[in-house]
């Protein structure tokens, strides 16, 4: 019921965002009729058509982005026509005619043809079709899990959630705009023609422009787009997550359910395979991870020093690798990571989500406490909570052999970009790179999807990107189509990263700046203090951290072969 509020709220912030600006016109065009008979099935279809699209978009492959490109085109045409019946009534009647007359052939199934209601409708979904909603955090969150878990009706539902706030807020400003318009009762008549006309031009502006992609443009880069951080301070007040200080556990842990099945994994590092039987008389941590999440990251100095203090008193940590990115399904870039990131505990390669959906979990990182008996202790999501989760690990092996002896807290080793994030000074989220889940782009030109173009790269605002050079952007990463492109972000954090790849195994070479200059000693760990810097694998790149101040700078990557793909950039 949480989940379902929080996207409904984000669906009523909608109002504050200017994704909404291309659907006004066609809601208000039928504020001249009655509200039921008029924007309530509009907004009915509004929202089942964003549901529809959403959900598929979420869960299926290529395909479904062609058959959407094609609905698209429909639904476009459609309301092109809409909007011109308003500017010429004319037009509207010669266009209902082949329906009427088909109507009254059909008899009794006349009135269905020609309701004003279902008519309504139909443009709502068409509405839907079309509109792209900002990816906000929730919105975000909800597409990621569709597309984790599969088809379901927990995402459908939120995405119906998300829908409905944004219909109702839309709904609630046309009947404050015919209420207005009903206690002006002089002024209506006179208006109503005039109203009637320039809602279908600016319809049929807004269908030019989506055409165009030219909405895309222009909305990135208007002030209005302040629905985001408010979504943010929902999650956060929803769902509260990255606390770094958290209560000690009680030693009184509950019984959640037992151990899943692990035949799921598709292969085993470190380990020959392991069952629940094998497992029963240890403490099991299980973690839920992968290895370009920065947050993950931040939790393995934890789970390395836990898996060495505790093992000798029963403790086995499993990590259980979940991909987020195609690039992550590979085994061999899986056991390269582990090997890079020092992990020596058994590691289960679920790169079908088998052991994901077994646990029924949804987040990186997550872990998961078991006890001797094999029955699940403990469950907790999220970067932070440390001090927590290790006072829940050591009641669990006070129950399976006696109180392990007290030790002092462990010299966490946190190279690179495994440190604790500089909570205090973090202003800028996860931005993804992929049309699926980009936000904030600030590009003069509207991001192509799976074509190359050519962009100029513009210096945005803050949490602000763009791109410049020839680019193809894919659904999960921007690919670099032509040497000496690069890609402009404008952040305020203490670290900068960003997960990178390339299209084969030959490496790439960059470089970075920022505010124009070299990084000199807030270069990162994979950067020189010139900037300088080579892509060696598909991985997360820590290319910022900062000694000094934090305070909003502009950085520049700048690669100096083709080839080279950009996923997601990460902050701390």
């Amino acid at each position: 019921m949480t989940f379902f509020l929080l996207a409904y709220l984000a669906g009523v912030l909608t109002i504050l965002s200017p994704c909404i600006l291309p659907v006004l016109p066609f809601i208000l065009a039928r504020a001249d009729r009655p509200f039921r008979q008029g924007t309530l099935p509009l907004l009915a279809g509004l929202a089942l058509g964003f549901v529809l699209v959403a959900s598929l978009g979420a869960v299926a492959g290529g395909w479904a982005v062609d058959a959407h490109r094609g609905g698209r085109a429909v639904a476009l045409a459609l309301l092109a026509l809409s909007g011109l019946a308003l500017l010429w009534p004319g037009l509207a009647t010669r266009l209902a005619a082949p329906l009427a007359r088909l109507g009254d052939r059909l008899g009794g199934r006349a009135a269905m043809i020609r309701s004003p209601r279902l008519a309504a409708l139909l443009l709502g979904l068409a509405t839907g079709l079309v509109w792209a909603p900002c990816a906000g955090p929730v919105l975000g969150l909800i597409l990621t899990g569709a597309a984790l878990q599969g088809p379901g009706a927990q995402s459908t539902l939120l995405l119906a959630g998300s829908a409905a706030g944004a219909a109702t807020v839309l709904g609630l400003a046309t009947a404050l705009g015919q209420r207005l318009l009903r206690a002006l009762p002089g002024i209506l008549p006179a208006a109503s023609g005039l109203l009637r006309r320039g809602l279908g031009g600016l319809a049929v502006l807004a269908v030019i422009a989506i055409g165009l992609g030219l909405d895309t443009r222009l909305l990135a880069r208007t002030p209005l787009a302040g629905a985001a951080p408010l979504e943010q301070a929902l999650v956060d007040a929803l769902q509260p997550g990255e606390a770094p200080a958290m209560p000690p556990q009680p030693a009184a842990l509950p019984v959640l359910g037992t151990l899943p099945g692990l035949d799921g994994a598709v292969a085993w590092l470190n380990t020959p395979p392991l069952t629940p039987q094998a497992l029963r008389g240890k403490v099991v941590l299980v973690n839920f991870w992968t290895y370009s999440c920065i947050n993950c990251l931040r939790s393995l100095p934890h789970l390395r020093a836990w898996a060495q203090r505790y093992a000798d008193q029963g403790l086995v940590v499993l990590g259980v690798h979940t991909p987020e990115f195609a690039f992550e399904r590979d085994a061999g870039n899986v056991r390269r990571a582990l090997r890079d990131l020092d992990i020596a505990y058994p590691v289960a390669v679920d790169s079908r989500f088998a052991l994901w959906r077994a646990f029924g979990n949804s987040a990186w990182p997550a872990f998961y406490l078991v006890d001797a008996e094999g029955r699940l202790r403990h469950v907790q999501a999220g970067e932070g909570g440390e001090a927590r989760l290790e006072a829940a690990l050591r009641a669990l092996l006070a129950e399976a052999g006696g109180a392990p002896a007290a030790a002092p807290p462990v010299a966490l080793r946190q190279p690179g970009a495994q440190a604790a994030p500089d909570f205090a000074r973090l202003r800028s989220p996860e931005s993804y790179l992929g049309y699926r889940q980009a936000q904030a782009y600030a590009g003069r030109e509207p991001l192509r999807q799976d074509a190359p173009q050519s962009y100029r790269g513009v210096a945005p605002g803050l949490n602000g990107w763009s791109l410049d050079g020839r680019w193809t952007v894919g659904g999960e990463q921007a690919v670099l189509d032509a040497a000496g492109g690069g890609i402009l972000m404008r952040f305020q954090a203490r670290d900068l990263h960003l997960v990178m790849g390339a299209r084969d195994a030959a490496p790439r070479r960059f470089r970075v700046t920022i505010d124009g200059q070299p990084p000199g000693a807030d270069h990162g760990a994979d950067t020189d203090a010139a900037g300088f810097g080579t892509i060696d694998g598909q991985r997360l790149y820590q290319l910022l951290r900062q000694k000094a101040e934090v305070r909003p700078r502009l950085f520049e990557i700048r690669f100096l072969d083709a080839g080279a793909e950009a996923y997601a950039f990460t902050f701390g």
